[in-house]
């Protein structure tokens, strides 16, 4: 009876507290592991390190988010990244982080983060800032008009927008748990994707004629 007890508390382990632990990224084992972004080691997750004795010591500063992207874009808007390419300081720590600035009318379309939960601050300015959920919530949309001050959190995997219902300029500060969190902007992978998708999927999956596929594609056929 006790060899049994014993059996069923290890498979209970096995099915139910193994998958947790392993769910998550490991602890760095160093203070530090400045990404040698040159390198040409093979490496899983993160870039391999520099030795600290040439890593300087500005790792741990940047000041790329202080000044406003160019909006001169079709969007209206400027995304200005901070991860481990931009940051070589943030290797194995899981955060990063990003600025968008908006012209009144200027979008970040919707797009998806597939390796980061997103939580931000609009910085300056009135944003709408909308989270869609998957169907387990019936494809609800999750909308509100963020105002200076005020915070957002979009959960990781999920589609989100941010636009500029406000008259003048607006800016919002975004971080990351990871320090690449990816990204895939919905319109672009659909319409700008390398080779394109066959347009009888596309008129198929939206229910459009072929030349509204067509039209859209030679939209976005130069990227953003």
């Amino acid at each position: 009876m006790g060899c049994s007890k014993t059996l069923v508390a290890g498979l209970f382990a096995m099915l139910f507290l193994a998958p947790a632990v392993l769910a998550t990224d490991p602890d760095p084992l160093q203070d530090f592991c400045v990404a040698d972004l040159d390198g040409k080691a093979v490496s899983v997750n993160g870039h391999t390190c520099k030795p600290m004795s040439e890593a300087g010591d500005d790792f741990l500063f940047s000041s790329k988010l202080a000044k406003a992207g160019n909006t001169s874009t079709p969007n209206g808007s400027a995304v200005t990244e901070l991860d481990v390419a931009e940051w070589p300081g943030t290797n194995t720590l899981g955060v990063s982080m990003n600025r968008v600035d908006f012209v009144p009318g200027g979008t970040n379309p919707p797009h998806i983060h597939p390796r980061a939960t997103e939580i931000g601050i609009v910085m300056k300015g009135e944003l709408l800032v909308g989270i869609l959920g998957s169907l387990d919530s019936g494809n609800k949309l999750y909308s509100r008009v963020v105002r200076a001050g005020e915070t957002f959190l979009i959960p990781q995997g999920l589609m989100h927008f941010q636009f500029n219902v406000g008259k003048t300029e607006a800016s919002l500060v975004v971080s990351f748990n990871s320090q690449n969190p990816g990204i895939v902007f919905v319109p672009l992978t659909l319409f700008g994707s390398n080779p394109p998708i066959p347009t009888p999927v596309l008129t198929k999956a939206l229910r459009v004629e072929a030349g509204v596929v067509e039209l859209l594609k030679s939209k976005f056929a130069a990227g953003f």
